[in-house]
């Protein structure tokens, strides 16, 4: 059977407006526009552990911890994508009252079956395209296991990756700690 899917391309301003009044989140790519659905416990746990960790760490810094209610703008890619966690430090983004930010240096996604492919496909690529980013970290759920994407000096994303009795390193805001800190209490996991 074929499927006969018609496209209606949104403006960004159109988008931003919507969403402003929207009851539910949106991701927005190239003038498409995509529900987002609700997180599971596990998932939800992760990424409060996660903010929490980086909020104490960053506490004497200038840098800023967003969670999951902030849109990153990706100009080039002309996206606006909601991450679980994001941290800026530019001076530009501090004091700024939009509802996006332009310049993350960090950004964490908590992997879930039904966003894993895109979240490690086409969204990595898009935000390939934010030159203040140095980390795109996946986090998974069902296991102790974290993909730390990190752009060298040279441009080019090398992967790290860390599991159960490693310490987890992300440069970009100078964090180091135990992947056990990032799952505590996250349930389901053995």
């Amino acid at each position: 059977m074929v499927t006969n899917r018609q496209f209606f391309y949104i403006s960004p301003e159109i988008y931003l407006e919507g969403e402003r009044v929207s009851p539910i989140k949106h991701e927005y790519r190239r003038g498409e526009v995509y529900a987002m659905v609700g997180a599971k416990k596990p998932h939800i746990v992760l990424g409060t552990n996660l903010a929490t960790l980086l909020n104490i760490h960053l506490a004497n810094s200038p840098c800023l911890v967003l969670t999951s209610d902030i849109k990153v703008r990706l100009t080039e890619a002309n996206c606006y994508y909601y991450p679980d966690i994001a941290v800026v430090c530019d001076e530009r983004e501090i004091n700024n009252t939009d509802d996006f930010i332009l310049y993350p240096i960090l950004v964490i996604e908590v992997l879930s079956k039904s966003t894993e492919a895109f979240d490690r496909g086409d969204k990595f690529i898009d935000y390939q395209t934010c030159p203040t980013l140095q980390e795109y970290i996946l986090i998974h759920q069902n296991q102790k296991k974290i993909e730390c994407y990190r752009r060298e000096e040279s441009g080019v994303w090398k992967e790290q990756i860390y599991e159960v009795g490693n310490e987890v390193e992300f440069r970009s805001v100078n964090y180091r700690g135990s992947i056990e800190d990032i799952y505590r209490k996250v349930p389901g996991l053995v």
